[in-house]
């Protein structure tokens, strides 16, 4: 696991010193060695930091040359086959020997002998990758599957400049840094900048799945190497239940095994949910130690899964380690956040994942992950609420959808607060005034598969707060481009694991983890689970009114039910009270008027009606109130 950076540039000389300077910005990805590599004739410089996962001497240090000397190789993440696919390299004619056994040497001698596009398919990992080929004079960047590894790119003037974080670019001579009104936009909407969007002007993100061969001066569109839309829509055919289960658990067996290989201590979060219990009862399975695990825990009613873990545990017999924390943790790492993030986040799960990612690096090197079962098992819960809902649009009429939708907009919150309080205990729903008027805004606003976009989004029209922007549009609001397929839940699976996924959840983990030079990996995005998931027909992932079915068969396997079945808890900080209480200092400075008018970002009088009504306790503005906070915070990091 590494951090890397380069360029490519006529007017800018490439310099060792140079790259190794805006690669120590991002020392904390890679602590155990540095790297640089640089032909000033072709105005290319690679540099590297290193965190040693396999092979932890010399001979998987980088930038890596190529044993014909024609490739050099800088190389962010884990290949898993790499075993299976030096065997291929081997019984393909190799004949150039080995230094070592990093992934790194069998990826690059993969490249030499059958070029970047032919390599790609091949790989199971999680990646991020730059390669300069001396006789071509090209530059190919590359990016994993799923998006686990992240990779910028972008031109300042006309030098291409590009690496694993924003802040490693911002080394780079005239760097601005000016921001993108329109991404903006986007992160309003969705909490975080989607892919392959950048908060700053001039620059994107790699898209998963993808690679991008340039010369110097030139630009040119990434290539797609893995078609997922291909994988979700592909003919299911009929399985038996048993069948179904002895498969899932022979891939995740098979992918668990893989992420288990390192030369440094290797351990596994558990939450106690389905999906990490999974993860860590095949770990144990195929361990002959205990293996190591680690929760997080709070003392809110609502917010601590540390007890379920714990019996998890116990019962698996894990070597299981514990933290409860405190408001006051939590609160001194959000000064931290933007420096960790770089771009805007508005995800508050990212507190407890960065503080459960420093208490585990504390233990060992590598961790995993219950990531992306989610995805792939229909395991959210707005899967439901967004089938249900989008059935009842479908079976109404239009113009008496309309006048429902008109009737929530205009019905004012207080009013249907007070008829819920009348109600009876049993039929009572909290908050019912807010979630009635986004139902409202949601129904007047959605046609047909523009629904789940609008369940999805912070703001529904963050064009109202942000003068003069104009959003992009993203696959979210290009219906045209979304997967035929029967169920509406397979389609917000197939839209989250392209967006949510790569943009949230992967991103978070990632900074989070490698702030502390820990390197989380992901079992559930192995590719061949991912096709395993998506053979399935859907009625086994939603099965006897219970979610993730097929996966609590495999999981009963290992842990009795009595351990896991419990309702779905999300990995979460209690922002909503905080904000009025300990936050509210930091909130109201980063809100005031005065602020907010010199900076000329936002509508400053939308902004504080939003403030003011979530303070008098009128409206739950909690999430957009974040959402824009998080904004302000990295706005003034960044200039700071």
């Amino acid at each position: 696991m590494c951090g890397i950076v380069g360029y490519l540039s006529s007017s800018v000389p490439a310099q060792e010193a140079l790259i190794l300077s805006m690669a120590a910005r991002i020392a904390y990805r890679g602590p155990d060695a540095e790297g640089a590599w640089a032909d000033p004739s072709a105005g290319i410089a690679l540099g590297q930091r290193r965190l040693a996962i396999v092979d932890l001497s010399a001979a998987g240090h980088q930038p890596m040359v190529s044993a014909d000397g024609r490739l050099i190789l800088v190389f962010n993440g884990e290949i898993y086959n790499h075993r299976a696919l030096r065997h291929e390299v081997e019984a393909a004619g190799w004949k150039w020997g080995w230094r070592g056994h990093s992934d790194t040497e069998t990826l690059l001698a993969a490249l030499q002998l059958w070029g970047l596009a032919d390599t790609l398919p091949r790989l199971n990992g999680m990646f991020a990758l730059a390669l300069w080929n001396r006789e071509t004079r090209k530059l190919s960047l590359a990016r994993d599957r799923t998006g686990e590894k992240p990779l910028y790119y972008g031109w300042i003037g006309q030098s291409l400049v590009f690496g694993s974080e924003l802040k490693a670019l911002s080394g780079f001579p005239n760097w601005e840094g000016k921001i993108d009104r329109n991404v903006l936009s986007l992160y309003l909407r969705h909490g975080y900048v989607p892919d392959p969007h950048c908060i700053y002007c001039d620059f994107v993100k790699l898209p998963a799945a993808h690679w991008l061969e340039l010369s110097d001066g030139q630009r040119t569109a990434p290539v797609r190497y893995w078609d997922f839309h291909r994988v979700a829509t592909r003919a299911r055919p009929p399985i038996a239940l048993e069948m179904a289960i002895k498969e899932l658990d022979r891939k995740l067996h098979a992918a668990v095994g893989l992420r288990m290989e390192a030369d440094v201590p290797l351990g596994a979060f558990l939450s106690g949910g389905i999906d990490s219990s999974t993860i860590v009862a095949l770990m144990q399975a195929q361990s002959t130690q205990p293996v190591r695990t680690f929760t997080i825990g709070f003392d809110v009613v609502g917010y601590n899964e540390a007890e379920n873990a714990k019996a998890v545990a116990a019962h698996l017999g894990t070597d299981h380690t514990e933290l409860y924390l405190t408001p006051k943790d939590a609160l001194e790492v959000i000064p931290r956040l933007p420096e960790i993030w770089d771009e805007p986040f508005a995800d508050p799960s990212q507190i407890p994942t960065f503080l459960l990612s420093r208490m585990t690096r504390e233990h060992v090197t590598v961790a995993l992950s219950g990531d992306g079962g989610d995805e792939l098992f229909c395991g959210y819960n707005r899967y439901n609420q967004g089938f249900a809902l989008h059935r009842s649009m479908h079976a109404m009429p239009p113009f008496l959808r309309q006048v429902v939708a008109g009737a929530l907009s205009t019905t004012p919150v207080q009013a249907i607060d007070q008829i819920a309080r009348i109600l009876p205990q049993r039929i009572r729903y909290p908050a019912l005034g807010d979630r009635l008027k986004k139902l409202g805004m949601v129904l007047s606003g959605a046609e047909g598969p523009g629904l789940y976009r609008a369940l999805v989004s912070q703001f529904q029209h963050p064009e109202t707060i942000l003068p003069g922007a104009e959003e992009p549009p993203t696959i979210l609001s290009c219906a045209q481009d979304w997967p035929k397929l029967d169920d509406f839940r397979e389609v917000m699976m197939y839209l989250d694991t392209l967006t949510y996924l790569p943009g949230d959840i992967l991103t978070k983990v990632d900074r989070a983890s490698m702030a502390v030079s820990l390197e989380v990996r992901v079992p559930f995005l192995d590719p061949e689970l991912i096709e395993c998931a998506w053979s399935l027909p859907l009625d086994v992932k939603q099965r006897e009114g219970r979610t993730k079915w097929v996966l609590r068969q495999v999981l009963a396997r290992y842990v009795p039910d009595k351990l896991i079945e419990r309702p779905k808890m999300g990995f979460g900080v209690p922002i909503e009270h905080w904000l009025s209480a300990e936050l509210r200092e930091w909130a109201e400075e980063l809100l005031s008027p005065a602020r907010l008018e010199a900076e000329g970002h936002f509508d400053t009088i939308h902004i504080r009606k939003l403030w003011e009504e979530y303070i008098s306790g009128s409206r739950r503005w909690h999430n957009q109130i974040w959402t824009i906070l998080m904004f302000q915070a990295w706005l003034q990091r960044m200039r700071d």
